[in-house]
Formats: structure tokens, sequence, C-alpha cells
């Protein structure tokens, strides 16, 4: 049960702010943004964490306006460096406060590997749009991705 109530904050806590500066930069950029639930993803995501799995897409946001390809990028990049930052703050916990340590790792484990997820070049993901933006930019954010999730996966377990 303290698994379970772990990993539901610290995967709630990644996705949530990682959809939210979704919609905070689209916002900034003047764009119309709002997130949609998916119930049925919700659901699935649920069930999967069961069994070890993240797979985490309950919904996302959705841009409306004239979004440039270079505004595109910024707005898909703002969510894994959210769960990026995350991690390094997980981390930053850990070792601030040793009774914490394990649920923290746990924490920056999560996030790392969400970051890297949503890097991925494939359509419909965070990474595909950055990787169209600006290559380089797509490249050292997925080498962070991977050293982090990697990483913090070595210093958990």
């Amino acid at each position: 049960m303290v698994v379970f109530g772990v990993s539901l904050f610290t995967v709630g806590v990644g996705f949530v702010l990682h959809e939210l500066m979704h919609k905070f930069v689209a916002q900034r950029f003047g764009c119309w943004a709002e997130f949609r639930a998916n119930d049925k993803m919700l659901l699935l995501a649920l069930l999967m964490s069961f069994f070890g799995f993240i797979f985490v897409a309950p919904g996302g946001v959705y841009i409306r306006n004239h979004v440039t390809v270079r505004k595109n990028g910024i707005i898909s990049l703002a969510g894994p460096a959210t769960n990026l930052v995350l991690t390094v703050l997980f981390v930053a916990i850990a070792l601030a406060f040793p009774a914490l340590s394990s649920p923290a790792l746990y924490g920056a484990v999560i996030n790392s590997w969400l970051a890297l997820f949503n890097m991925l070049p494939f359509p419909f993901f965070d990474g595909s749009k950055v990787l169209v933006w600006n290559k380089l930019v797509y490249g050292i954010v997925l080498i962070i991705s991977i050293a982090f999730a990697f990483g913090s996966q070595a210093i958990h377990f």
C-alpha cells in the first residue's frame, strides 16, 4: 500500500506538472490551451501501475491558435524539461533527508523515465515536435533524459 501511495504521488506530480507546463508555455505564447482528460487511458494507466508499468497518458493539453514550429517545439519541450527538474529535486530531497531517500529516489526514477518516454521521436510525443523544431536541443535533452533515467535507476536499486 505504501508503494502504491508513493507511486500515485510521484506519477501524479510528474504528470500534472508536465501537462501544466505545456499549458502555461502555450498561454505565454498567446495560445488557447486546455487539458482534456481521457478516462479510459487513466484507467489503463492505473491498472498498469499495479504491474510495475508506468504508462501515463490519461489526457493531454490541446492548443489552438497559430503555433509556429519553434513555438510548438518549445511548448513540447516544457513537459519533459519539467520532469527532468523534478528528477533533480527528488534526488536533492533524497540527499537532504535520508529518511525520505527511498520514496524520493522512486520519484526521481519515475520522472526521469517520464521525460525519456515523452522525448521519443514518434508522432504525438513531445520528442517528435522538439526534433522538428531543433535537432541540437532534441539531442541534448534526449541525452540528459537517458542519463537521468538510467542513472536514477542505478541509484535507486
